[in-house]
Parts: C-alpha cells; structure tokens; sequence
C-alpha cells in the first residue's frame, strides 16, 4: 500500500465536471489604446512623411508655373483621380 495522504479527492467515473467560470466569450469591449514601442521613432516617420508630401507638392507646381510660362496657351492641369480601388478593378472611363 502506498504510503502518505491523497493528494485529490477521488472522482466518480462518468460524472460530469460543474465548475465552469462564466468568462465572456469573444473580444471586450471598448476601445484600445496600443502606445508606440518607440514614441521618437512614430515622431519622426510622421515628419518625414510630412516633408515628403510638401517637397512633391513644390516639385508639381514649380514644373506647372514652367510649363505654363513657355507654353504660348494656357496650361490646363488635370488632376488623377485621388481613391485608388482594388489593383485588379477597372479604371473609370476605360472599356475593354
């Protein structure tokens, strides 16, 4: 016989367990914050994207005010379309 105390207390076969915690089930709710690992790095790629976007505005309208001024008709500008859809969708104003 096996010496010292039980450690469990001993279960009937076939009886089913009761214990269950009444957790929710699915995501919580509310919103989440997720803070940056690396809050100067954030900063930073945000003011990169900024000069990048002002510098390629700057480049576009010094060509246009080139253009515009050697041409002996006025240059009309015409913008592209600014949402782009999916890669495989067909463009506006083209049939095949």
């Amino acid at each position: 016989m096996a010496q010292g105390a039980k450690k469990f207390k001993a279960q009937r076969p076939g009886a089913a367990k009761k214990t269950q915690q009444n957790k929710q089930k699915g995501p919580k709710k509310g919103g989440r914050i997720i803070a940056p690992k690396k809050a100067q790095v954030v900063q930073q790629q945000k003011l990169k994207k900024g000069l990048e976007v002002a510098i390629r505005n700057k480049i576009e309208q010094e060509v246009t005010q080139r253009a515009s001024s050697s041409l002996h008709k006025p240059l009309s500008v015409v913008k592209g379309a600014e949402g782009k859809g999916p890669p495989g969708a067909p463009r506006p104003g083209t049939s095949k």
